[in-house]
């Protein structure tokens, strides 16, 4: 009898003392869980980075075609855009880099190019009121390849090339961001060099350099408002505004650069994009039919197609 009760004793102290590790282990794994939930919860991240990677080709080929137009067109046009925000506390920090390049070839005319394009804009600001911060901006827009201009035929001339223009800027100034979407940056102060780093281009005083120079340093005022906008799950809209007005020459002839993106998306990794670029600077001649040069113009460029994309 004794020993039945005592068997009896051990077995519900084993199975209670069972019970209860596995009722402390659920609880440790319960608070686990409450942990973790709460440390994603809390946690902010400082850096948002990403791109976008779109290439856009098309082909075409007549042969005996009673409507006419050219034997075999080709065209790749390729863009690439990086960004990289950083937000923490009062301190905020906007980096965004645009490439772009295309090439168009015809039998007619040959091969030109359709789009040509580097612009980095870095921005930093330190926020002095709400919405409000004080900010140091830097700029640079240039081209990878040779630019030409062709008045009649096959005659061409060489209007561009790398670094030759490169607009190099800097600035201090007030950003306003009344949302994550939208900014303002305004500055009286602006200090900005156009580079001209090509013999024949400086020789000639392109881009309101001097003759024989490679260089000039403006400085003036500045404006820079930048927009994006998910329209739909699918579409998204980006624009971006400069406008700079040189103190020492001419200030109220504004010079304007205006981009503007629209992207679609059809698939997982097809894509619809439409890119309008609007250019006028005071200091950028145009060339005549007759190859002579002209006086400035308003400068538009527009480019549309439906290529593979990954955005990352």
């Amino acid at each position: 009898m004794k020993r039945t009760l005592l068997i009896i004793l051990l077995s519900t102290t084993i199975i209670f003392l069972h019970a209860q590790d596995a009722a402390v282990k659920k609880l440790q794994a319960d608070a686990a869980k409450e942990i973790k939930k709460d440390a994603a919860d809390t946690t902010v991240k400082t850096w948002k980075k990403g791109g976008l990677f779109n290439v856009n080709i098309n082909q075409g080929a007549l042969s005996n075609w009673a409507a006419g137009g050219d034997k075999a067109t080709f065209s790749v046009t390729s863009f690439l855009n990086l960004y990289a925000f950083y937000k923490k506390g009062k301190n905020s920090w906007d980096n965004n880099l645009d490439l772009a390049y295309g090439v168009v070839n015809t039998t007619s005319l040959g091969q030109r190019k359709a789009d040509d394009r580097i612009d980095l804009l870095s921005k930093y600001g330190y926020e002095v009121a709400p919405k409000w911060y004080l900010s140091g901006l830097f700029n640079l827009r240039t081209q990878f390849a040779d630019g030409f201009a062709y008045p009649s035929g096959d005659r061409k001339i060489k209007t561009s090339a790398f670094f030759a223009p490169a607009y190099l800027l800097t600035s201090l100034g007030l950003d306003f961001k009344p949302t994550d979407n939208f900014s303002l940056f305004i500055s009286p102060i602006t200090s900005r060099w156009v580079i001209v780093n090509d013999d024949s281009l400086s020789a000639a005083g392109a881009f309101g350099v001097m003759p024989g120079k490679k260089s000039i340093n403006e400085i003036g005022a500045y404006l820079s408002a930048n927009y994006f906008k998910n329209i739909s799950t699918n579409a998204t809209y980006k624009t971006r505004l400069d406008l700079f007005s040189n103190y020492k020459h001419d200030p109220m002839n504004i010079d304007v650069f205006w981009t503007n993106i629209l992207a679609v998306k059809v698939t997982k990794f097809i894509n619809m994009s439409l890119n309008v670029d609007m250019i006028y600077d005071n200091d950028v001649k145009t060339v005549s039919k007759d190859g002579t040069p002209g006086g400035p113009r308003l400068q538009l460029k527009e480019l549309m197609g439906i290529g593979l994309a990954y955005k990352f």
